[in-house]
């Protein structure tokens, strides 16, 4: 059933795009209706693989994959993978049950003129701008490359911006009032172990893992940060090395001390580890700038008139 349900899609789908003078029509159809169609045969495509012929329309092996590879794409989107069209029966089956049936709908509303509608004719259009623009940028696209000489110099730039951010294993106790943390400030001075302490006197949610907040780092968001601004200017403080202690400082729940218990040293990843990524940043800005270049080159010879009073 739902196997049914996206090939009807796909047939309205494949109904709604072709059809229009203006855009390409599967091979042999005839831009205008004919008083009896089928009467005139036309040519097939000079080395194309036929695959199969409705009325004066050929479907061709190249054809048929691509609507199969769009419909797979559509069952995988869905979560229907177990669907998918993947071996020579079922892409024959797909042939005669929805490809030969689209073909022969579309024959008949060219003939039914359909296509002169008012309201088809400019939802076709407007398919058709979509498609030509398309494909006019993925050749433009196709002209831009970006050199191995160009990555490095980029890397080379940007290394201390390219750096993960330093990480530090926090231990924390919090306790009601200043004299409890003096008092469990002088026990970590005698050398108890912080932990133990953090369990036998701390109130935060972690006492229970003796105060153990795993690594921890500072957001560059200060809105994605969950603790408070005091809390990491002394927790990454850069006289704390890995296993010191803090002094007792105040925060909206009560009194802290942390212990930097380990840390992991801002360090930036190697050319080659970031090599595809910065190639792959590089491409897109090029390509975003050519796009623009190209708008701005063609606006300058194009009468453009916008009016804004006229949009709701």
């Amino acid at each position: 059933m739902k196997k049914f349900i996206v090939s009807v899609f796909i047939l309205a789908a494949g109904l709604y795009l072709t059809g229009c003078d203006q855009l390409p029509m599967p091979w042999g159809a005839k831009p205008k209706p004919k008083a009896k169609p089928g009467v005139e045969i036309s040519q097939p495509p000079i080395g194309a693989l036929v695959v199969a012929k409705v009325g004066n329309l050929y479907i061709t092996a190249e054809d048929l994959n691509k609507e199969i590879e769009n419909y797979n794409a559509l069952l995988v989107a869905q979560g229907l993978t177990q669907n998918k069209i993947d071996n020579r029966e079922e892409k024959i089956n797909y042939l005669k049950n929805e490809l030969v049936r689209k073909y022969t709908l579309y024959e008949e509303a060219i003939n039914r003129r359909l296509d002169k509608r008012e309201s088809v004719a400019r939802d076709l259009q407007s398919a058709e701008i979509s498609i030509l623009v398309a494909e006019l940028l993925r050749q433009e696209m196709e002209k831009i490359e970006v050199s191995n000489a160009e990555v490095e110099d980029f890397y080379n730039k940007n290394k201390e911006l390219l750096k993960e951010p330093e990480e530090r294993r926090i231990l924390e106790i919090v306790t009601n009032n200043e004299d409890e943390a003096k008092q469990v400030y002088i026990e970590l001075l005698k050398g108890v172990d912080f932990a133990s302490l953090a369990k036998q006197y701390s109130k935060a949610p972690t006492a229970s893992k003796g105060g153990d907040l795993g690594f921890i780092i500072i957001d560059p968001d200060p809105k994605k940060r969950v603790r408070f601004d005091k809390f990491y200017e002394v927790a990454f403080s850069p006289t704390l090395d890995s296993g010191g202690i803090s002094n007792i400082f105040k925060g909206p729940d009560g009194y802290y001390i942390v212990k930097v218990e380990s840390m992991k040293k801002s360090e930036p990843k190697t050319l080659s580890e970031l090599r595809d990524n910065i190639k792959a940043w590089l491409l897109f800005d090029k390509q975003q700038k050519a796009i623009m270049e190209l708008a701005n080159k063609l606006a300058g010879g194009t009468k453009i008139e916008i009016f804004e009073g006229k949009v709701d």
